[in-house]
C-alpha cells in the first residue's frame, strides 16, 4: 500500500523546487525557527530519499526531506518540509508520523541516538489563513490530556524497585511481579517464602499458576529445581497435584540426563546389555510423558526440545 504520493501540479512544481540543495538552503534560513536554526551547519545540507517503510510494510512518502550535522559537529538535524494545497485535520499527526519515520531510518542506518527531525508544513490553499491544527495534540478528543501524556515522562512500572509487600496487594498480578522481579537471582529457592504467598492468591487460576510454575523452571535458577516444586506443593495444597507430577518429571529428567552422562564417561561399565537397555528404554518413556504434560500445559516445541533433548520431529510426531 502506497501513502500520499500525489501528482497535482501544486506538488510537482513544489516538488521540482525545494529539490535543490541551494533552494532549501535559503528556505531553511528564512524559516526555520532561530533557536534550531543556530544549531545547523547548513553546509552539510543533504537531500535524503522521502520514502519509509512502515511498520506494516506500507510505503509512504513526505514531501522533501534534508539532513545536515549540528554545528558542533556530533548530532544530525532533520528538516521535514510538507507542502499542502488543501487542509487536513490530522496533518499534524502526519507529520509526526513522518518524523518518527525519519528517526527510525536515522537509527538503522547504525546511529546510536535519536536526531532532531523538524517538521515544516508550507500551505498555499484557497482557505487562509491555515485553519488546521500545528500542535498533534490539539488532534485529540481531549487535547489538554494528550499534551500532559506526550509532553511529559511515560508510566513506569519498575518491578525491580517496587516492595515486595506492596506487589502482594496486587492479586494474581502478585505473583507475576514479584516473580520477575526475582527471577534473575542466582538462587531462587531463598525467596520461596514471597513467592509462595503470591501463588496463594485464589484468583489465579490453574492456567496462569502452570505457566507461572514452567516460567519459573524456564528463566529461574535454583539449587535443585525439583526440590524447589517439592516444597512448592507442600504450602499450595490447592496445586499441589499438579506440583507433584512437574517435580517427577524433572526428577526423570535429571535420572535421564545423569545416566546419559554416566554412560559417555564410561560408568556404565560392567552393567548387564539387557538390564541397560531397558533402563534406558524406560526413561525414554518417562520422558515422553514429560513432553506430553508440557506440550498440553501450552509449553512451545522449542522449550519442549530443550527440557526432554528429543529432536523437533520427534516431538512434532507426539500430536499433543
Amino acid at each position: 500500500m502506497r501513502h500520499k504520493r500525489t501528482t497535482s501540479p501544486h506538488d510537482a512544481i513544489f516538488r521540482q523546487f525545494l529539490s535543490r540543495p541551494e533552494i532549501a538552503r535559503d528556505f531553511i534560513q528564512h524559516y526555520l525557527p532561530p533557536a534550531l536554526l543556530e544549531n545547523c551547519d547548513l553546509s552539510t545540507l543533504r537531500r535524503e530519499p522521502d520514502s519509509f517503510i512502515a511498520d506494516e510494510l506500507s510505503l509512504y512518502f513526505c514531501d522533501i526531506l534534508y539532513s545536515l550535522r549540528t554545528s558542533n559537529g556530533e548530532g544530525y538535524i532533520y528538516v521535514l518540509i510538507e507542502h499542502q494545497s488543501s487542509p487536513d485535520r490530522l496533518m499534524a499527526f502526519r507529520m509526526m508520523r513522518y518524523a518518527i519515520a525519519a528517526m527510525k531510518k536515522h537509527l538503522d542506518t547504525g546511529h546510536r541516538t535519536l536526531p532532531l527531525v523538524v517538521p515544516v508544513l508550507y500551505y498555499n490553499g484557497r482557505e487562509s489563513p491555515y485553519p488546521g491544527p500545528l500542535e498533534w495534540a490539539e488532534e485529540f478528543d481531549d487535547p489538554a490530556l494528550a499534551s500532559e501524556l506526550y509532553n511529559g515522562i511515560f508510566p513506569l512500572v519498575d518491578v525491580t524497585v517496587i516492595p515486595d509487600e506492596e506487589m502482594l496487594q496486587h492479586g494474581p498480578l502478585s505473583a507475576l511481579m514479584l516473580i520477575q522481579k526475582h527471577i534473575r537471582k542466582q538462587n531462587l529457592s531463598e525467596k520461596l517464602d514471597t513467592l509462595i504467598d503470591a501463588l496463594r492468591d485464589e484468583s489465579t487460576d490453574e492456567a496462569l499458576f502452570l505457566s507461572l510454575t514452567h516460567y519459573i523452571l524456564q528463566a529461574g535458577s535454583a539449587d535443585d529445581a525439583a526440590a524447589f516444586v517439592r516444597r512448592l506443593a507442600e504450602h499450595l495444597p490447592r496445586h499441589k497435584e499438579q506440583l507433584m507430577t512437574i517435580a517427577e518429571q524433572l526428577e526423570a529428567i535429571g535420572h535421564e540426563k545423569g545416566f546419559k552422562a554416566g554412560r559417555e564417561e564410561g560408568r556404565e561399565e560392567g552393567r548387564e546389555e539387557g538390564r541397560e537397555k531397558g533402563r534406558e528404554e524406560g526413561h525414554f518413556e518417562a520422558l515422553k510423558e514429560v513432553a506430553i504434560s508440557l506440550l498440553r500445559s501450552g509449553l512451545s516445541v522449542e522449550k519442549v526440545m530443550s527440557v526432554t533433548g528429543f529432536r523437533k520431529e520427534y516431538v512434532l510426531s507426539l500430536n499433543v
